[in-house]
Parts: structure tokens; C-alpha cells; sequence
């Protein structure tokens, strides 16, 4: 790795775990958010609960994405009656992230139960992190790679026609352009990645290395993946579109993403991560709300594929992404984007 980025990676991992300014957005004082709807998926546990959270105590109609209905159901019960006042909605949305056959039929219902026809925020905020190696999606797929970068990004294309629409209806006004976004969970493994502009592929230069392998190299290319997502989309769409897209690195938190570290890490370094690294889910919700809400962020700012750090910032990326960013269709997003269409095609 490059020295600028080895100084990148040691100074971001140092200011987005320990020395972190407070949120700038937080539920006490996000607007009110009557009439805007929500998309989140994992949006019943962890960290996705918190935001969910916070936007349906703040009015919202929130969408909460996953496969587990009994789950989203008592996350429902459970912020109904935090929230008794609330003028927003809840919603489960059954889909499975690890079977891209799932994606259009959630899209489809979705549009059918969603009278407003609207969608402000589509939040890809959930993910897997290190499987036991060999696991597999439904399609055969690794599932790492499934979960955090072919099924987000099948959902997002089958939903830019909504979010498009939402944009052209509400958007008028030039400075509330970048008001509808679609956002992607990254980590602190988004840069950590060692690969050069993170991400790595087969010896045919065809396909993502490592499926199957390697869970801890596949989780880092995923979560590099996410932030090259977002700024392909912005670049391919989102100005003209008005929608804005970025990516966020939540923090490191206390969440059922490291439900499988305990095996990969061990039981006492386990320990140490949760107890001395991770904080409270709720701050990085705080993360996420000012990725998905904040008025600070829009499309006159430049903010068209912004990286998004604790608890609430921008930021730069690593020097080598960025410079491979300026080759647009020639360079590494470019042949992801092209991948993933390969990848997802037979379910568009």
C-alpha cells in the first residue's frame, strides 16, 4: 500500500474511533418529518432500529426491509408504543438480501402498498460481516457479496424510477436539490481494505476475487464496493436526476453485524472490540440521519457521492480511490458497475 494512503488509513482510523465530534443531527433537533417516506433495509434491529427510531419519532413513514417478519414486528410494537403521538407509519418489507429472485417482488410490493408513490431516502444499510467461509447466497453467489453489494444494488436501480419521481415533485426550488438520496452503509474496512483503489478481482480480471475464500478480504472489497456504488451512481444519475447518493462509515457500534467476529477474532478480542471500540447503536444512527436528512449536504455543495463519517461529517477517501474515481467509465467503478449488471441482470 501507498504511503498516503498507509497516513490515510492512520489518521481516519484513529479520528473515526476515538476523537469524534458530536452529532450535528440528532433526534433533538431533526425536523419534523410528516409526509417523507423512508426505506430501510435491516431497519428492525441494531442500528437500523435506532434510526428507524429516531425518524418515526419524528413523524416519518418508515419501511423496514429484512427476511425475519417476526422481528420487524416487534420492532414495530416496540416503536409504537415509545412513539404513542407519532403521526408516521410503519411498514415491514419482506425481502431477503441473499436471494436476488426476492428484490423485484419486494419493489413490486412496495409500490403497490406505498400510496404517496413517493420514496425521500432508500438507506442500504444492511449488511453481513465475515460469514463462516464458503457461505453462499441463493443463487450460489458468496454471500458477502450478495448481501452487501449485488442485492443493494439491484434494489436501488428498480427503485430510481420512484426516487426520480420524488425528486422531479418536490425538488423545484434549486437549493433543495439533493433533498431525496439514496445511501450506502460502508466501515472503517471501506479504506482499510489493502487492495489497490479496494477492490481486487480474479486472474480474469472478470469477476471479484476472493468469493468464497477469504470472509475477512470479502467483507473489506464489499464495503469498498459500497462507496464506488455510491459515487457511480451519483456519477452516472444523480445530478440530473436530483438525487443525491453518498456512503457512510456508522462507526464502529455495538450491533449484530459482529455477531460473527467472536469466531474469526476470538473470545477475548472480542471482548475488547465491543466493549472498548464500539459504541451505543444510537450514534451511529446519528451517522446515518445526517447522510440521509442533513440540509448541510446537496448537490450546489458538490456533495454528488459523498463519504460520510462519526457521527456526522464529511470526508475524504483514501488518495488512490479518489484518483481512480477521476477515470470514471474507465476505471475501477466503471468495471464494477459493469459486473454487477452482469451479476443481477436475469432479475431486473
Amino acid at each position: 500500500m501507498a504511503t498516503s494512503n498507509i497516513f490515510y488509513c492512520l489518521s481516519n482510523g484513529l479520528s473515526q474511533a476515538f476523537f469524534i465530534a458530536p452529532a450535528p443531527l440528532t433526534e433533538r433537533n431533526l425536523p419534523d418529518q410528516t409526509g417523507r417516506v423512508f426505506l430501510i433495509t435491516g431497519g428492525y434491529t441494531g442500528l437500523g432500529l435506532a434510526l428507524s427510531n429516531i425518524l418515526y419519532g419524528a413523524n416519518g413513514t418508515v419501511w423496514l426491509a429484512g427476511r425475519n417478519e417476526s422481528k420487524a414486528n416487534a420492532a414495530i410494537s416496540h416503536l409504537q408504543a415509545t412513539h404513542p403521538t407519532s403521526t408516521g407509519a410503519l411498514h415491514f418489507l419482506s425481502l431477503d438480501l441473499s436471494d436476488l429472485s426476492s428484490i423485484k417482488p419486494a419493489v413490486q410490493d412496495f409500490q403497490r402498498r406505498n400510496p404517496s408513490g413517493k420514496l425521500h431516502w432508500l438507506n442500504n444499510n444492511a449488511g453481513i460481516m465475515v460469514p463462516p467461509a464458503g457461505s453462499r447466497g441463493r443463487q450460489g453467489h458468496d454471500l458477502t457479496y450478495v448481501t452487501n453489494i449485488y442485492a443493494p444494488f439491484l434494489l436501488t436501480t428498480l427503485l430510481l424510477p420512484m426516487l426520480r419521481h420524488t425528486a422531479a415533485t418536490e425538488e423545484a426550488e434549486p437549493r433543495r436539490r439533493g433533498t431525496v438520496r439514496v445511501s450506502w452503509a460502508g466501515s472503517a474496512a471501506s479504506y482499510l481494505t489493502p487492495h489497490v483503489a479496494g477492490v481486487a478481482w480474479e486472474k480474469d480480471g472478470k469477476e471479484l476475487a476472493g468469493a468464497l475464500a477469504d470472509p475477512q478480504s470479502t467483507y473489506g472489497i464489499s464495503k469498498a464496493a459500497n462507496w464506488w456504488l455510491a459515487v457511480e451512481f451519483g456519477r452516472r444519475f444523480g445530478d440530473e436526476d436530483g438525487v443525491l447518493h453518498n456512503s457512510y462509515n456508522p462507526g464502529n457500534l455495538k450491533t449484530e453485524l459482529q455477531r460473527t467476529t467472536k469466531e474469526v477474532a476470538g473470545r477475548i478480542a472480542h471482548w475488547f472490540i465491543l466493549n472498548i471500540l464500539c459504541h451505543p447503536p444510537v450514534q451511529g444512527a446519528y451517522t446515518e440521519l445526517y447522510a440521509g436528512l442533513s440540509q448541510d449536504l446537496s448537490l450546489e455543495k458538490g456533495d454528488q457521492g459523498a463519504w460520510i463519517v462519526p457521527w456526522g461529517q464529511r470526508s475524504s477517501m483514501r488518495p488512490d480511490m479518489l484518483a481512480e474515481a477521476q477515470k470514471g467509465e474507465d476505471g475501477v467503478g466503471g468495471k464494477l458497475w459493469r459486473w454487477c449488471e452482469e451479476v443481477v441482470k436475469e432479475y431486473m
